[in-house]
Parts: structure tokens; C-alpha cells; sequence
């Protein structure tokens, strides 16, 4: 029986699109390119930072970054940045009395801006809250630390499977591929993670149906 359910943050909880279009505005490179580029570095397997130092090699991110926010051009989100399937997804779970996490690589900043949706969730962190991120081992025990709940009652959902389902399915959690974002999308149907995937789902509307079942 499925007691909690952790969420992703990026493309699982929250659109991409306006933090690839701020970084390409920043970096004074059309949105289109640096689009494409992070599809380059998806289908490679690699980071999507990486798309970044193929626009500007060398690039400090993290300085970059901090130049950013200093600026007045940091990160923002507002309710138009989650998915249309969160609000109504989270809540049924609420109400089916699963414990609702959300759990992701993201800075201190966006774990405030997420907090601040007020969002029907039991507990909001981040990666960098924690000081550990995925797919390190010890991201998944702070994770089952704040599930309270067993590993094989608690459920992963994400869009990354290297970062999401294997070290979580690897940490004894049970897991959710869901299909959106160019890595939920290029790499659902990869064996190794039809494999590792406990469920696929194209909405979180879906994983209501997943605890009654």
C-alpha cells in the first residue's frame, strides 16, 4: 500500500520553460537555440547544464547564477509555471489520506517560491535545502526521512530516469516515470526503464488510481 508520495520538482511539479527562456535571455542567446541545445544534451544522457557551456564555454554557472538574482533577473515562479495536473492531482491524494512530498534538485530560492504557491503538500524542500541532491544515495534517505513511511510503501514519481528512478527504485522506493519533459519523453519506453518503472503515466491525475488499486 502506497503511504506517501514524493514528486519531482522540474518538469514533474513545474514547467521548464520559463527558467531555458531566462537563461537564455540572460545569456543574450535566442530561446529557440538554447532549446535545441538542451534536446542535444538530453539525448546524449548528459546534464542540461551542459547546454548552458556549449553556449558560452567556460561559463561559471553558479557565478552566473548569483549574477542573476543580484540583477533583479533571478528565479521567480508563479501558479502559470506548474502543470495544469498538480493542483488536482495533489489534492485527491490529500484526500485519500496519502502523506503528499515534494522533493527536488532545486535551490534554496525555488523551494521558497514553491512554498509560497501554497500548494496542497505535507512538506516542500529542496536540494539544495538539504545540501545533497540526487541522484546521490543520501538525497534518497533524507527522502525516506521525510516520507515516514517504509521504502516499499513510499513512491518516487519524476520525469528523469537517472536521476529520479533508478537511484530511487536502487533506495528501495517504488517508482513513477512520468512522461513529460524531453526526458520523460525521449526515454519512457527504454528498456532499462520499463524495467525499473513500477508505474508510467502520462498525468499525476493518474496516481489516485495507482493507491486505490
Amino acid at each position: 500500500m502506497i503511504e506517501t508520495i514524493v514528486f519531482d520538482i522540474g518538469e514533474t511539479i513545474t514547467r521548464d520553460d520559463r527558467y531555458w527562456a531566462s537563461w537564455a535571455d540572460w545569456l543574450d542567446v535566442p530561446r529557440h537555440t538554447l532549446s535545441a541545445l538542451v534536446g542535444a544534451v538530453v539525448a546524449r544522457g548528459q546534464d542540461n547544464a551542459e547546454a548552458l557551456r556549449l553556449v558560452r564555454p567556460g561559463i561559471d554557472v553558479a557565478a552566473e547564477y548569483q549574477a542573476r538574482e543580484a540583477s533583479g533577473r533571478g528565479e521567480y515562479l508563479d501558479e502559470s509555471d506548474l502543470h495544469h495536473d498538480v493542483r488536482p492531482a495533489l489534492s485527491a491524494l490529500h484526500e485519500l489520506g496519502v502523506r503528499v512530498v515534494i522533493a527536488g534538485n532545486q535551490t534554496p530560492r525555488a523551494g521558497e517560491l514553491l512554498r509560497d504557491l501554497d500548494l496542497p503538500a505535507d512538506l516542500i524542500v529542496t536540494s539544495g535545502e538539504w545540501g545533497v541532491a540526487k541522484p546521490q544515495p543520501e538525497f534518497f534517505e533524507r527522502v525516506l526521512v521525510a516520507a515516514q513511511a517504509a521504502p516499499s510503501a513510499t513512491l518516487y514519481v519524476g520525469d528523469h530516469p537517472a536521476n529520479d528512478i533508478f537511484p530511487a527504485k536502487a533506495a528501495g522506493l517504488r517508482t513513477a516515470l512520468i512522461r513529460r519533459g524531453p526526458w520523460g519523453h525521449l526515454w519512457a519506453d527504454a528498456p532499462d526503464v520499463v524495467n525499473a518503472a513500477d508505474w508510467r503515466i502520462d498525468s499525476l491525475t493518474e496516481l489516485a488510481g495507482v493507491v486505490d488499486g
